[in-house]
């Protein structure tokens, strides 16, 4: 065999080998990704409210809600506050607010991250912490 013919072949092989390789980081990343993805535990009524009483639940970003132990919540969302009114409806966690339809969400947690989620609309995104001072 030449040396050009040996050369070659080595670069094909090389090649090939990174081929695999990426396969095999990409099949990694997805795994993990679907891993974590199933991570989130749905909660029941009994667990939502141990997890959100006296909590504040927030996108941490534009708004945070408190949820108060006795079913008022206090909500601070870009500079303007409001309360209302939480309970837990079906193993769901339902919002008011003065003038506004309640809305209820299923509860899923992993650690701090929490999303909410209610038919027909996209999940909320949610860190579920102990209140801040600033609320």
């Amino acid at each position: 065999m030449s040396v050009s013919t040996e050369c070659e072949g080595k670069k094909r092989d090389d090649e090939h080998l990174r081929v695999v390789a990426s396969l095999i980081v990409s099949v990694a990343i997805c795994s993990s990704a679907a891993a974590a993805e199933e991570a989130f535990q749905k909660l029941t009524g009994a667990q939502i409210r141990g997890r959100i009483a006296g909590m504040e639940v927030s996108d941490e970003v534009h708004w945070r809600d408190f949820y108060d132990r006795t079913g008022r919540v206090t909500s601070s969302s870009m500079g303007h506050q409001r309360t209302g009114k939480w309970r837990i409806e079906k193993d769901q966690l339902c919002v008011e607010f003065e003038q506004e339809m309640p809305n209820c969400y299923e509860v899923l947690v992993r650690g701090k991250r929490g999303r909410l989620q209610r038919e027909g609309a996209l999940p909320l995104e949610v860190i579920i912490e102990p209140p801040s001072r600033g609320l």
